[in-house]
């Protein structure tokens, strides 16, 4: 089923975005055990150089969701990115969205991780340009998360 898709940034803690991280977490838990959100704190997404979006649907029904936050200088890291069942496209728009957010604000690369045993997730992220990454902070060491990195356009490059 194709959709208008509408991005706009939201507050992490509002109810759709809060009812669609927690259907992210069932499903991360039904994959890899882990629902992931020990990973995750809001308010690292209400800073400066970060945000929280959700995509609607023409009648503004919740599709899913994604967020950006500085992780070190130069590098933004992507975290609960989620779409709905069913709603076909929705994990790319957001993205690209999460994408040129991304550059306006400065950022050289998007790093992320998810678990290697979310073969849905790996080979989204692999279409999509990123490539895979040592692993960093936190998932030093774990055998199960994979990281990936994309770099980033300046806004001084040439389209």
């Amino acid at each position: 089923m194709a959709y208008e898709i509408q991005l706009a940034e939201e507050d992490p803690g509002a109810a759709d975005s809060v009812a669609l991280m927690d259907e992210l977490s069932t499903a991360l838990e039904a994959i890899t055990g882990d629902g992931g959100r020990a990973s995750f704190d809001v308010e690292d997404v209400r800073g400066p150089m970060a945000c929280f979006v959700v995509a609607r649907n023409r009648s503004g029904a919740a599709l899913g969701c994604g967020a950006l936050r500085p992780l070190e200088p130069g590098v933004a890291e992507i975290k609960r990115m989620y779409a709905r069942h069913g709603t076909s496209g929705v994990g790319s728009a957001v993205l690209r969205y999460l994408e040129e957010e991304a550059v306006a604000m400065g950022y050289q690369a998007i790093w992320l991780e998810t678990r290697l045993v979310n073969r849905r997730a790996v080979d989204f992220y692999e279409a999509r340009g990123y490539s895979r990454i040592a692993n960093y902070g936190k998932y030093i060491g774990n055998p199960l998360a994979v990281c990936f990195e994309k770099q980033l356009p300046s806004l001084l490059e040439p389209a």
